[in-house]
């Protein structure tokens, strides 16, 4: 297992859309254990693909109810409430920088484990905002597009310190 760099803010990859798994081998198995121990590392709550590099559509994430590392890979929402709430949101591309982020307080979301098993999980609360902002992710949205562009505006030069250079 492996450390990975976490790519900021203005690197193009956390713009790309990430492509779907075909099949679970070493490959992504290798993927999902250096991205859990980054992740752990890097003390975050989740961390897709696209952070490390990989165009790949997997994330690992830690589910608060069961204080465990889990990893999805294809994920996708299959189901949002209607019901939404605010709450903070941070991100390990987007070093100190935080904001409200509305998000659906439900999700149902489909994927499946690194045997290759179709799993469903179901969150609210912080495992629903979690699996939102790394799904987003992977379709190349970042959490500061949630935003209003009032707020935008005000975290815009806090952006500017952390972009890097296109690579």
């Amino acid at each position: 297992m492996a450390i990975r760099e976490i790519k900021t803010y203005g690197s193009p990859v956390l713009r790309a859309k990430a492509q779907p798994i075909e099949n679970v081998n070493q490959e992504v198995w290798n993927l999902a254990q250096d991205m859990k121990e980054t992740m752990r590392l890097a003390k975050g709550v989740g961390l897709a693909a696209n952070q490390v590099g990989v165009l790949w559509r997997i994330i690992t994430f830690t589910n608060p109810e069961e204080q465990k590392d889990q990893v999805l890979i294809n994920p996708q929402i299959v189901h949002l409430s209607e019901e939404r709430e605010k709450d903070e949101e941070g991100c390990l591309s987007f070093p100190d920088i935080y904001d409200q982020v509305e998000r659906a307080k439900k999700v149902v979301v489909k994927g499946w484990d690194l045997e290759g098993k179709e799993i469903t999980i179901e969150g609210e609360g912080l495992l629903a905002r979690i699996l939102q902002h790394e799904i987003d992710h992977l379709d190349g949205i970042l959490f500061v597009d949630r935003l209003s562009p009032a707020r935008r505006l005000l975290i815009r030069n806090k952006l500017k310190r952390i972009s890097v250079a296109e690579e």
